[in-house]
């Protein structure tokens, strides 16, 4: 679908109504704008209609699988009917699990504890480092970046098929990446692993948020994402996926709700049968609310329509992009290059300004919040770069000061929740401060640089 077909069939793809929408905040030359959320990678707004179920159901709130009152059972129900709508989200196996965690972080660290003895784990570069650092007590191997979806899936056949020995696997990879935007060949990534006798789990947080995401289909055998990113709050995520590794694994967390059965010996000790199902792995009380944001955001999602949502996100791609590319001091990241496919998450670097100073100029001058930094994505974003990998620096901490040269990027990232005002809004701003530069001055404290006041 063309820019153009989609800018003229906007009375059918107008943004879904999100908190904040309407708030306002002070600019440092004086008055006030509606604040344009452009930081939908670190964490989108809550839907409207995620808010309004939540705000229905709390009066009802109570205990989860531990009660016989009615709010108890009302709650247990609530809380496995979203384990149900999450599984239907993602198009789940019949004997797959959802498992509710705290975030995509979470769930890569239970997928990590659930590992087989002597399993190999092999990421690319380019991960978030939840996908990057929690496979601690296994065996990694990390890959180049790759340039092309060809050489993604050609990188991964060499390195599994030289991997001795032949026991058990697992391929951790992004469907899209959450400094470049560009998707990932899941599913040739998968038939890749599985060719190979290797397992896939996929990172969806960035990719959920902005496509369907099909566990049949991608032939993926383990997804994680997180609720913040899909428009849910209350710091819940999923780990959805096969079931013999975590049922044949000891529960990530121990306590009440994985076991089945606590007994003492006649030696004095403890004897503890665990659960089979998701239950083993979701210790304590859960975040009922976490999780029921999540299955109401996945309604809502699907209600709304991905082929609509996706049309419009792609409108807005190319706004952004559009734009950008009319500042020759502007350079947008890639790996796969301009032809990718890609959600709403562009990173760049201006010619000229320091990340923290550039972000925080959008924000104080423009009512605009970006992010800037490395993105957690350490690796990845000094490939892009070009810097020294042994260059220091800290996810979203920069070191520079105004004026000096930044060894970080900044992040703009966008969804089903933006107006076009917002980017349309960037896009002037970040015209304007090359061209003009920043109408305040600015110092660096604690690491940040911010608006000098002290005038």
């Amino acid at each position: 679908m063309s820019v153009s077909t989609v800018a003229a069939d906007q009375s059918v793809c107008a943004p879904l109504p999100v908190l904040g929408r309407d708030v306002t905040v002070p600019l440092v030359t004086g008055g006030e704008v509606t604040y344009a959320a452009l930081d939908y990678a670190a964490s989108a707004p809550a839907l409207q209609r995620v808010w309004d179920d939540v705000a229905a159901y709390a009066p009802y709130y109570g205990s989860v699988h531990r009660g016989a009152g009615y709010l108890s059972q009302l709650s247990t129900d609530l809380f496995e009917n979203a384990r149900r709508t999450v599984a239907e989200f993602l198009d789940c196996r019949a004997d797959d699990q959802v498992v509710f965690t705290r975030s995509t972080t979470d769930s890569l660290n239970l997928l990590a504890a659930a590992l087989p003895d002597g399993c190999q784990v092999f990421v690319f570069e380019t991960e978030h480092h939840a996908s990057l650092l929690p496979w601690r007590d296994a065996r990694v191997t990390y890959l180049d970046a790759p340039r092309s979806h060809r050489e993604a899936v050609e990188t991964l056949e060499r390195a599994l098929a030289d991997r001795e020995p032949h026991g058990p696997a697992l391929v951790c990879v992004t469907g899209a990446s959450n400094v470049t935007g560009e998707l990932w060949p899941v599913r040739e990534l998968a038939a890749a692993a599985h060719a190979h006798g290797a397992r896939i789990v996929l990172d969806a947080a960035q990719l959920a948020p902005h496509h369907p995401v099909s566990v049949a289909d991608l032939d993926v055998d383990w997804v994680a994402f997180s609720g913040h990113k899909l428009y849910a709050p209350f710091g819940s995520g999923v780990l959805a996926g096969r079931s013999d590794w975590l049922r044949e694994a000891e529960p990530y967390l121990a306590g009440g709700g994985a076991s089945r059965k606590v007994s003492r010996r006649t030696d004095g000790g403890v004897d503890v049968e665990w659960h089979e199902s998701a239950a083993r792995h979701e210790a304590g009380s859960p975040n009922v609310i976490g999780a029921y944001s999540i299955a109401s955001a996945c309604t809502a999602l699907t209600e709304a329509g991905f082929d609509t949502l996706v049309a419009r996100e792609q409108y807005l791609i190319e706004k952004v992009r559009a734009g950008l590319a009319e500042v020759p001091e502007v350079r947008v990241l890639s790996l796969f290059g301009d032809d990718a496919p890609r959600v709403g998450v562009i990173s760049f670097v201006v010619d000229g300004w320091n990340s923290s100073h550039f972000a925080a100029a959008l924000s104080a001058e423009y009512g605009i919040g970006v992010r800037d930094g490395l993105f957690c994505a350490h690796p990845l974003v000094r490939t892009l770069l070009g810097s020294d990998p042994q260059t220091q620096g800290e996810c979203g901490s920069p070191e520079a000061a105004p004026g000096e040269k930044s060894l970080n990027a900044i992040r703009v990232s966008f969804g089903a929740g933006t107006p076009d005002e917002h980017v349309e809004r960037f896009v002037r701003a970040v015209r304007e401060l090359v061209t003009d530069g920043a109408k305040w001055n600015y110092r660096t404290e604690d690491g940040r640089c911010v608006p000098d006041t002290s005038a």
